[in-house]
């Protein structure tokens, strides 16, 4: 039986079908004190009751692609387990949809897995903290595109749609990368109702994504 996780220690589970990439995480964090990988699994559903056992984790880092079931779909599934998991993706490759698609399921981040040790602690301590975190390489490709849709012409019937006062609150701390539990608890508002006011904000916008709602808030001046 594993030792009990340290309240100041950050439990991480790592899921991936290829051994050695677990093996490698696992290596790459074993001198860390305050990061301890708790769980490991090689499939999707394996990983699922794995977080029944540890409900101490804190931070999930998933593979992509996978057989069986997909990273997208475990993220989804996982929410559902615990809404309160940071979950990151780790990937050989990038591109504005997967990385889009992963931020739509629940995600907080997008890692490559040529990171190196630092930027992989680095990455947990910061989700850990309610944060997103991207490789150099993928925020690079996220902000260039978001300046490239800012000079794009709007039709002049592009108006912004009517936000409550609670509602421009909730989309300015999303915009600084508050989690639900961070802003529930700046509001004094129930995590509850904190993903209300999400999905409402992302409905009323049309947005597909955090990023999608990020460069509307940008192009129509509701956050700075």
């Amino acid at each position: 039986m594993n030792d009990p996780v340290a309240e100041d220690c950050i439990a991480v589970l790592v899921l991936d079908d290829h051994q050695m990439v677990i093996e490698g995480v696992k290596t790459l964090l074993k001198s860390q004190p305050k990061i301890r990988v708790v769980a490991e699994a090689n499939r999707g559903a394996d990983a699922l009751q794995q977080l029944l056992r540890h409900p101490e984790v804190q931070v999930v880092l998933t593979d992509l692609s996978m057989p069986q079931m997909s990273g997208l779909e475990f993220i989804r599934a996982a929410r559902e387990v615990n809404a309160n998991l940071r979950i990151v993706a780790l990937s050989m490759f990038y591109d504005q949809a997967s990385v889009t698609d992963v931020l739509s399921a629940g995600g907080c981040g997008y890692m490559l897995k040529s990171l190196s040790p630092e930027e992989l602690i680095q990455a947990i301590e910061q989700v850990a903290a309610g944060h997103t975190y991207f490789s150099p390489e993928v925020g690079s490709m996220l902000l260039q595109n978001m300046e490239l849709a800012s000079l794009r012409p709007t039709p002049a019937t592009d108006a912004p749609v009517p936000l409550t006062l609670r509602e421009r609150e909730v989309l300015e701390l999303i915009s600084r990368e508050y989690s639900n539990h961070h802003i529930a608890e700046k509001l004094f508002i129930s995590e509850r109702t904190v993903e209300t006011h999400r999905k409402n904000i992302l409905t009323k916008t049309n947005s597909k994504s955090i990023i999608g709602l990020i460069r509307y808030a940008l192009r129509h001046k509701l956050i700075q």
